[in-house]
């Protein structure tokens, strides 16, 4: 599964899996990599998270943090950071989406959006 944003020349893209090796009944693991890459004419640092996670049963839970995997990458033009993180549901399926709080060099922020992607088990997509 996998999605894609651009927002002022941030481009955001997911591709997330469904980790067998590491699921247990009632508890479904999730793998994602993104990749953020600056389109745009200007640096952008990415200073904040904000993930929106849902389950199958409409359960909602909100992840908010500074940074990502340790890290708050600067993205000059051109530039790309990559990443992987995982997500745990009680679902065979469900989705996340949200935003990075992206701080250019002259003070001024923005949400650089996540669309929407999909956590499901292969056999919940048939």
């Amino acid at each position: 599964m996998s999605s894609f944003a651009e927002t002022q020349g941030i481009r955001v893209v997911v591709r997330s899996r469904y980790v067998h090796e590491q699921s247990q009944p009632a508890r479904f693991v999730f793998a994602y990599t993104i990749k953020i890459s600056n389109e745009g004419q200007a640096p952008a640092q990415l200073r904040r998270r904000h993930w929106i996670i849902t389950d199958a049963s409409g359960g909602v839970r909100e992840v908010e943090g500074e940074g990502v995997v340790g890290s708050q990458p600067l993205l000059h033009p051109g530039e790309s950071f990559e990443y992987s993180g995982g997500c745990v549901l009680e679902t065979p399926h469900g989705a996340m989406h949200g935003s990075y709080m992206m701080l250019r060099p002259d003070g001024r922020c923005f949400e650089a959006r996540i669309e929407p992607f999909v956590l499901a088990i292969p056999q919940a997509m048939n």
